[in-house]
Order: structure tokens, then sequence, then C-alpha cells
């Protein structure tokens, strides 16, 4: 039963996870609706710089985006003379928030695109403002859509916190080596991290099925 000390730090790295999804995945959909919503926008910069946020995000390794933020941004802050270092729970959440929400902007979009022609010209008819169009008629239909893909996304999101135990943030990766390396019980620690993965994984996903559920009535309200 050694195994059951090995517990009190590994919850203690799988509340540090926790918090981490949390407020990564949170951040990540803000900037996801911000910049979907954005790279259709009849405004052109916005539309650029919403391209550009998309692109460069998702065409860039996230272990990078990590490394730059914690590392190579405080140098640049002090080429110029302004402090940019980051605590490590801030540059992990800004990482895998900014990474998320690249990937949930091409959602969001693609959920917009979805809905139907003929409800747009049936709201332009009634002199809707485009304001108006996106909040009452577009997001109502497109959010059902996009549910089951955000949940996919946030569940990555949770197994991508992994890496921030590369900047020394004691998460449950972080707090499972240091288990490892103190008892050299390689299988059990492991079996135990992959067991506590999966259990929040599923907890995760069934929140988001029964936002779903619960949202899914919008669909049948808007028709």
């Amino acid at each position: 039963m050694e195994w059951i000390s090995y517990l009190g730090p590994l919850w203690q790295g799988a509340w540090v996870t926790i918090q981490l999804t949390l407020y990564s995945t949170v951040l990540g959909a803000l900037l996801s609706f911000a910049a979907g919503i954005g790279k259709r926008s009849s405004i052109w910069p916005l539309r650029i710089l919403s391209a550009v946020y998309v692109e460069v995000f998702r065409g860039t390794s996230l272990l990078v985006q990590l490394f730059w933020l914690y590392f190579a941004l405080p140098l640049a802050g002090n080429a110029i003379g302004i402090d940019l270092r980051l605590d490590p729970v801030v540059a992990g959440v800004l990482a895998l928030g900014l990474n998320i929400g690249a990937y949930g902007a091409e959602v969001v979009r693609g959920g917009l695109k979805s809905v139907s022609q003929q409800q747009l010209e049936a709201a332009q008819a009634l002199n809707f403002t485009p304001r108006q169009t996106l909040w009452r008629i577009s997001l109502p239909q497109a959010i059902p859509e996009m549910l089951p893909a955000f949940g996919n996304l946030a569940v990555q999101n949770l197994k991508d916190t992994a890496l921030v135990s590369l900047i020394s943030l004691g998460d449950l990766a972080f707090r499972a080596e240091q288990v490892r390396n103190f008892t050299q019980d390689s299988a059990t620690v492991y079996t135990l991290v992959l067991l506590m993965y999966f259990g929040m994984a599923l907890v995760l996903a069934g929140m988001i099925k029964l936002l779903e559920m619960s949202v899914g009535r919008w669909r049948t309200v808007s028709r």
C-alpha cells in the first residue's frame, strides 16, 4: 500500500492542472469568439488581425509558444527597459489559452458560416443591424453546433497542461516526476497519473455533454 503515500503530492499537482485547464479554457473560449467573429467582420483591419493571430498560433508549436512567453519575452522586455517577466502560472495560462483560442476561432467561424442564408436574409428584411443579427440569429443557432468541437479542444487542452511542467510549474506531470525520482517506482506513479488524467478528462467531457444538452434547446427555440 506504499502507493497511497504518492497520492498527496499527486493531488496537489492535479489541483494545479485543474486550475490551469479552467483558466486557459475560459481565456481560449473568449479569444475563440473574438477571433472567429473578427475573421468574418466587415472591418478589414480586424479581419487581418484575427487571421494573423489564428495562423501564428496554429502554425507554431505550443511548447515553443510557452518557452517564448516564459523565457524570451522577459529578455525582449529588458532590451527596451520594461519588466515583462511572467509568473509560471500566468505564462502557462496565456500559452494554453492563446493556443486553444486559435483553434477555437476556426470552430466559431465555421459555426457561424453554417447558419442558413435564408435566416440572414430574413434578419436583413426585418432591418436587423449586423450586431442584432449576430446575437439574435447567428450565435443561438451556431453555438450548439460548435460545442462538440469545443469539447474536444477542452479535453486536448487538459492534456496539453502537462507541458507547463517544463517551466517548473508544479502541475500533475511535474509532481509525478518528483515522486518518481524520489521513489524510483515508475510503473506505479505513472499508472496513477494516467488514471488521474483519465478521470479528469471524463469529468470534463461529462460537463461539456451537459452543456451541449442545455444549449441544444436554443436550436429548437431558434427554429
